[in-house]
């Protein structure tokens, strides 16, 4: 399928609307599959891999850090210096890089080159993450592409509900070695799926080139990357602490709780490929309603077990579909044309986020203790609430508009 082909294929003129290209959006959801599996698979691996590589425990958890790192680092520029390429061969690319890294992980016995390993991957990261969601939107007519989104970031939940416990599995019976050299092996086995069923497109030509500021002064972009900052920081807060919450709370069973978490989140994730493309605006408002309603719960009610678990399957639906109704919201604002630099920003935001959250929570606990983690993720999912409120003309408006 050409560029054009796409381009005509997106208009309302047409009898009968297509359906979704599903094998080549599920072929880039196990990309993000692989991403996320190749990002965190060292943390449930620290014990094995540590006497291996001849180093503490906690510098295998560096490699962790290492990775978000350099995918903090390389999304924007790489992404800026790639933009006028074609994009399947940058895509298969990246995944040529994951299976690389991957490899060398597997086989290496120095943390020097593990750890160079790992930039490497991290790079690799970056570049996808700001390509996935705008490849997805070009895939489909723009009525359609909310539900395309949600397809391909439904990779994100199945890398950590199935991804990481198998990884971890496969490292307990065959060695840690193993469990790396799957996802190498997985990225190759997708690049032939990609070359199949990914249709191509071409870079943008250097007369059509929006300058990354032009990019992120377009209106609506500065809401919505506010909107995420503020929404991964409280998410963080919590998530990041959730065992020292549940013990505070008198409930031991950490599994159990983030088991309860990442089944809620793939809820999350179906009821927003339903309602993305329709009710964006409102779907969003409703899942922050919910995320404070939790977090108001947890704050006031998590010494009971039952109103704990509750809460937390609240957070995890609500939270499980943000990232769809985010990224569809920033795609719009800015046209598919300018996604991957748009998605490049939210990247470096979300990576942002991520750390701000992390360290938020980590003084919260310190100054305050345990109880103060879920009051201070509702003040923050507050401001998320108001500033998507306050969005209503560009960022997140109540109607739609469909190039």
């Amino acid at each position: 399928m050409t560029t054009a082909s796409i381009a005509g294929s997106s208009g309302a003129s047409s009898p009968a609307r297509p359906g979704l290209p599903l094998s080549g959006l599920l072929a880039l959801s196990t990309a993000a599959f692989t991403a996320v599996v190749t990002e965190l698979l060292p943390a449930g691996l620290l014990p094995r891999m540590a006497p291996d590589l001849g180093v503490s425990e906690a510098r295998v958890g560096f490699l962790v850090t290492g990775y978000a790192v350099a995918s903090f680092l390389a999304a924007i520029p790489l992404t800026a210096a790639l933009r006028g390429l074609p994009r399947r061969p940058v895509l298969i690319g990246v995944l040529l890089g994951f299976a690389a890294a991957n490899t060398v992980t597997a086989l290496s016995s120095s943390y020097g080159l593990t750890f160079s390993a790992r930039l490497v991957a991290g790079a690799m990261g970056g570049t996808l993450w700001a390509m996935l969601v705008g490849y997805a939107a070009r895939m489909v007519p723009a009525e359609r592409r909310g539900r395309a989104i949600a397809i391909v970031l439904a990779g994100i939940t199945l890398a950590l509900s199935l991804g990481l416990p198998a990884g971890t599995a496969l490292a307990d019976a065959l060695g840690w070695r193993a469990a790396f050299a799957a996802p190498a092996v997985l990225a190759v086995l997708l690049v032939v799926w990609i070359r199949r069923r990914v249709p191509g497109f071409a870079g943008e030509a250097p007369g059509e080139r929006v300058p990354l500021l032009r990019v992120a002064a377009l209106p609506g972009i500065g809401t919505v990357l506010s909107v995420t900052l503020t929404l991964l920081v409280g998410h963080q807060v919590m998530y990041t602490y959730v065992a020292p919450f549940a013990e505070h709370a008198g409930f031991g069973r950490t599994g159990l709780v983030l088991l309860v978490f990442g089944a809620a989140t793939v809820v999350g994730i179906w009821v927003t490929g339903v309602l993305v493309d329709r009710h964006l605006r409102r779907t969003l408002l409703a899942a922050l309603a919910l995320l404070a309603t939790a977090m108001l719960a947890l704050g006031a009610y998590a010494g009971h077990a039952a109103v704990l678990l509750v809460a937390v399957a609240l957070w995890g639906v609500a939270f499980g579909g943000a990232p769809t109704l985010i990224q569809t919201a920033l795609v719009d604002a800015s046209g598919a044309a300018n996604a991957d630099m748009a998605t490049s920003l939210q990247t470096t935001v979300y990576n942002a986020g991520i750390a701000a959250g992390s360290l938020t929570g980590g003084l919260a606990l310190e100054s305050s203790g345990a109880a103060a983690l879920p009051w201070t993720t509702l003040l923050l999912v507050a401001v998320t609430f108001a500033t998507v409120a306050a969005g209503r003309r560009r960022a997140f408006p109540a109607r739609r508009t469909t190039e």
